[in-house]
């Protein structure tokens, strides 16, 4: 299975990031010596539009065929449609149809090869069209709320008025980045990433960073030393 790991050169919220060291390496290399090693992966793709990127994740083994058009590299272009893109861009000039793949984002540095070997079991077993990483979310989501239009908080969900301690709660998860596994066609013909064959890969808070910002950049640096 092919691993795609998307790095747009034009990071606003931190300049640089995916490229920026982290525990003495370049954050995108992470991300490629985890899928290197995992037994489920075939081929590790960077699709970029940044040269600087390409040479670098070179360097560390994945392979960087064409660099990602400007139409795809925008800050409102949509990932879906560069997944899309670079998958059927890939099989149509290397003779092969790819039917499933697995995205990387480079911004969740510490999922592991064995994150990504039992994702995509999953994804098989199950005969998915996709599975998803996720994490437990830190509250209960019966606590969220929102302000309406004269600055009142309101409950998000009509029962999150009731208190409770968060052991009775029932367990939310949040989608932390790490691993997405695809069925190219649900991309294709549905365009989402969820569908009542979709299942999740859960994994735990401390292999969950997604970093868009120096603090999570910090706290990564933090968790390199901890948990790898």
């Amino acid at each position: 299975m092919i691993a795609l790991i998307p790095a747009r050169g034009g990071s606003k919220g931190l300049p640089g990031k995916n490229i920026r060291p982290l525990a003495g390496k370049p954050l995108i290399a992470h991300s490629i010596e985890a899928a290197l090693k995992a037994h489920s992966i075939d081929r590790v793709i960077c699709s970029t539009d940044s040269e600087e990127i390409a040479e670098v994740a070179q360097r560390y083994g994945a392979e960087v065929p064409f660099l990602r058009p400007a139409d795809l590299a925008q800050d409102n272009s949509l990932a879906i449609d560069n997944y899309i893109y670079t998958i059927d861009r890939i099989s149509r000039e290397g003779g092969t149809k790819i039917a499933d793949f697995v995205v990387l984002l480079p911004t969740a540095p510490l999922r592991t090869a064995n994150d990504i070997d039992a994702a995509v079991g999953i994804f098989r077993d199950k005969k998915a069209d996709s599975v998803i990483s996720f994490y437990p979310a830190p509250h209960p989501v019966q606590w969220h709320k929102i302000l309406d239009e004269n600055g009142v908080l309101r409950s998000l969900l009509p029962e999150s008025s009731r208190l409770a301690n968060r052991q009775q709660e029932q367990v939310s998860y949040l989608p932390n980045g790490a691993i997405y596994v695809f069925r190219l066609a649900l991309l294709k013909d549905l365009g989402v990433y969820f569908t009542d064959k979709s299942y999740p890969y859960l994994m735990p808070v401390e292999r969950s960073v997604d970093i868009d910002s120096l603090s999570d950049f910090q706290y990564a640096e933090y968790l390199c030393t901890a948990v790898k």
